[in-house]
């Protein structure tokens, strides 16, 4: 199973930071965009306001003039005349001339339709009835007010140029004077259209938003888009913008979003209306978007760049106490612990250096306990195998004198000087496999003549492993086992097999015999160490050499028993190829295993 992936600190420091930053600066950054937006649309607004407010008033003046012409007309033309006796043809065409840019024609008429003048063609159509004209009729309906009628197509007098000109009609009702009696009469004033329409093209020269007019009733005045109106391709929200107030609005119309301002024109009951799709509103300040997104974009990889500089310089000392720490993990018992940083970092850097270095002593001290309790131990189990050695060959010379054996008894002190000798090493415990070899050949020596070659032993050691390390006086008790235990009470000739060899980096010495063998249950209890388990050998037993051996060289090495009843027992010694030279044999001497 994979180990878990953990962040660093650093990435977490940098990470975090990032994170609240960009969260921030998108938030700050959406908040100014909207504030942004909302005043442009502001501003946009009040300037289209302002716009159609400055139409208004053009629009305004243009109607009062036409009003004060109909008034002028009226106040010093009709008032007070009688218009049998009187000829208001010249007055009127006067005035007609003094404002012909503006205007189409003025005419007077009775209550019943009948034409009393007219300029600048004074004569007038045939079958032509005026009373069912919505301009005659509306100002007789409300003779108090001024009326404006729709823009249409002026078709009242014979015009020998043939012109036929769209105007809108401004009548009104007016009191005549006939043969000294007073009577109802119709003033009309036809305005020239195209100067409306100068006026209103001015203010539609946005191909973005535009400015249409309508009367009270809906029906529109003046549109930038007549022909696509009448033509059916384009379609307009008048009839519900009749109902909005002055001010500005938003409207939903054919799946388009507007907004619509709407203006008031006095005395007319007409509304200038402004279209303006939103769309349009948020194209002029794309730019300005894109601008924002970059600003945002450079200020956050800035902050990513100053987050991941931050972050490293307050992850670095932890980075580098870290590394200390896993040096200490990897088995480097003086890591050089880091110390700096912030006083935080510091101060655990130095509460770690001091700790690690009482765990030191601390493990020194056990280590130095352990050794001496080890080699108390090795000691003590090296005491046991002297005496048992000297006992049993003293008893033998002392037989071999009292026999009158005194060649024997020769051969058995030299044989012993030299097994003592060697067992002795000058107080070495680790000794050459070669000297090991010979200490045992002389103890067998000394038996075979106790036992009067009742056996028979046999050396076979590889020469690659004599020069080896090994503890001293691990063979000797197996061989004496091998005698009292193996072949002593043989009725045939017992045979002792010694071999020693090489494999890999292990060497491996057997004692082996063909003696009565050991029973399995007997078998198992050899190499285990307990007081209560009754041990077979010479007075330590196996158990001895098996832990010596733990002992020096680790828990890996020792022996390993193979026995059959009838058959034999074969003892094996596992120790490591350790070549024999001063600087190894002190070195496990000090109890060092890995040399």
């Amino acid at each position: 199973m994979l180990p878990e992936k953990r962040w660093t600190i650093q990435f977490t420091t940098a990470l975090s930071f990032t994170v609240v930053a960009a969260c921030l600066i998108a938030m700050l950054s959406v908040s100014l965009y909207r504030q942004f937006i909302g005043r442009m649309e502001m501003m946009q607004a009040e300037s289209a306001q302002q716009l159609l407010g400055q139409t208004v008033i053009n629009l305004e003046d243009y109607l009062r003039s036409m009003r004060r012409i109909s008034d002028a007309m009226y106040y010093s033309a009709i008032k007070d005349r009688d218009i049998d006796k009187t000829d208001i043809n010249k007055d009127m065409s006067l005035l007609y001339e003094a404002n012909k840019d503006n205007l189409v024609s003025i005419a007077c008429y009775t209550r019943d339709g009948e034409l009393l003048a007219a300029s600048p063609v004074a004569t007038q159509k045939e079958n032509v009835d005026v009373t069912s004209q919505e301009w005659f009729t509306s100002a007789l309906e409300k003779m108090e007010n001024l009326h404006f009628s729709m823009p249409h197509v002026q078709n009242l007098f014979n015009d020998t140029n043939y012109r036929y000109n769209w105007v809108i009609s401004l009548s009104s009702a007016i009191e005549l004077t006939r043969k000294g009696s007073p009577e109802i009469g119709i003033l009309l004033v036809d305005m020239n259209y195209s100067s409306i329409e100068q006026i209103m093209s001015k203010v539609n020269n946005n191909s973005k938003s535009y400015v249409y007019m309508i009367d009270s009733n809906g029906d529109i005045i003046y549109h930038p888009k007549q022909r696509l109106l009448v033509s059916g391709f384009f379609k307009e929200n008048n009839n519900n913008a009749r109902g909005y107030t002055d001010g500005i609005h938003v409207e939903n119309f054919e799946g388009e979003q507007r907004m619509v301002i709407v203006k008031s024109v006095s005395y007319t009951g007409w509304k200038l209306i402004s279209v303006t799709p939103t769309d349009s509103l948020t194209m002029g300040i794309r730019g300005m978007k894109y601008y924002m997104i970059l600003l945002m974009s450079l200020g956050l990889l800035a902050i990513i760049i100053l987050n991941q500089f931050v972050s490293y310089r307050i992850a670095l000392p932890i980075k580098k106490l870290n590394e200390s720490v896993k040096k200490w993990e990897a088995g480097d018992r003086h890591p050089n612990i880091y110390i700096g940083g912030t006083s935080e970092v510091e101060h655990l850097g130095r509460t770690l250096a001091s700790t690690l270095s009482q765990i030191r002593v601390l493990m020194n001290d056990i280590v130095v306990e352990q050794e001496e309790k080890r080699k108390s131990e090795l000691d003590a189990l090296q005491s046991q195998i002297n005496p048992h050695f000297l006992y049993n060959t003293l008893e033998s010379i002392v037989w071999m004198i009292e026999g009158e054996r005194y060649k024997d008894a020769v051969y058995m002190v030299t044989e012993l000087s030299s097994l003592f000798r060697i067992s002795l090493s000058k107080g070495k415990t680790i000794i050459s496999i070669a000297d090991e070899i010979k200490h045992a050949k002389n103890y067998m020596n000394i038996q075979k003549i106790r036992y009067k070659n009742s056996f028979s032993i046999d050396f076979d050691i590889d020469d690659e492993i004599l020069d080896c390390c090994t503890v001293k006086l691990i063979i000797q008790p197996l061989l004496e086992n091998a005698i009292y235990y193996g072949v002593e009470g043989m009725d045939g000739d017992g045979e002792i097999w010694v071999k020693g060899y090489r494999k890999d980096d292990d060497i491996y010495i057997e004692v082996s015999d063909n003696g009565i063998g050991i029973p399995e249950e007997n078998l198992k209890e050899l190499l285990v160490d307990d007081n209560h388990v009754r041990k077979h050998g010479s007075g330590v037993g196996m158990i001895n050499v098996h832990k010596r051996i733990k002992l020096r060289f680790g828990e890996e090495y020792g022996m390993e028993l193979e026995s059959e009843l009838d058959e034999g027992t074969t003892v094996r010694i596992h120790l490591p190829y350790i070549p024999y030279n001063p600087e190894n044999q002190q070195r496990l001497e000090k109890g060092e295993r890995k040399v």
